[in-house]
């Protein structure tokens, strides 16, 4: 195992857009810590172990270091921090899961970043498991990188999407504001307190508000 004095992170990677911004997350978090490594890993799935196997471990190692060396210089520029001791590529085969949750246990990982399409249902189950799976299975924190979608796409059904004027509210006001006028209001059903603080200042916003428009109006 590594030493205890370096900051492992461990990052998985499927050469997609979100995996980059995964293994972005892994390079900047990483610059920011003393004596920090970084070690993606790409995992090709072993359907068929009888089957030839169409992509050799050295050749997704040399595509997977040269990947990393494109996305390292062009975050690069966003690295105001210390700077990584090393990073390194891994390669494996079968479940991706497994494999990354292997490979953090292996190196002593402080942290495993891994990417999540976010989607529900089938697509869910097809894309999402792998984020999931990791976060039970690896005996480390896992930050879970999704795309930021809180108004639009699937909807979580236990989570009310949010009030589109108080996305406004704050679109216009580029923040000042964090409610429209019916949510500025108190009302009697359920109230939820909000306390924000700026500088070490209360802001004006703070406020008992209405969780669910349809009541209290």
């Amino acid at each position: 195992m590594l030493g205890a004095h370096k900051y492992t992170i461990v990052v998985g990677t499927d050469f997609s857009e979100l995996a980059d911004r995964a293994i972005d997350q892994a390079f900047e978090l990483g610059s920011m810590r003393e004596q920090a490594e970084v070690h993606a890993v790409y995992v090709e799935p072993d359907v068929n172990p009888e089957l030839e196997r169409f992509v050799k471990d050295d050749e997704a190692i040399t595509k997977l270091q040269a990947h990393l060396t494109q996305r390292l210089e062009a975050v690069a520029p966003s690295m105001k921090g210390k700077g990584l001791h090393r990073v390194v590529a891994h390669f494996g085969r079968g479940s991706a899961a497994e494999n990354i949750a292997k490979l953090a246990a292996d190196v002593d990982a402080d942290l495993v970043i891994v990417g999540s399409h976010g989607h529900h249902g089938l697509t869910r189950l097809l894309l999402g498991s792998v984020a999931e799976r990791v976060s039970r299975l690896a005996r480390c924190p896992v930050w879970i990188i999704r795309p930021k979608d809180h108004a639009k796409g699937d909807r979580v059904p236990e989570i009310e999407p949010p009030c589109p004027d108080c996305v406004e509210a704050r679109r216009a006001s580029d923040g000042a504001k964090l409610w429209c006028a019916r949510h500025s209001e108190s009302h009697y059903l359920a109230p939820h307190v909000h306390h924000y603080v700026t500088d070490g200042l209360t802001s004006p916003e703070t406020q008992v508000y209405e969780s669910t428009p349809e009541h209290g109006v």
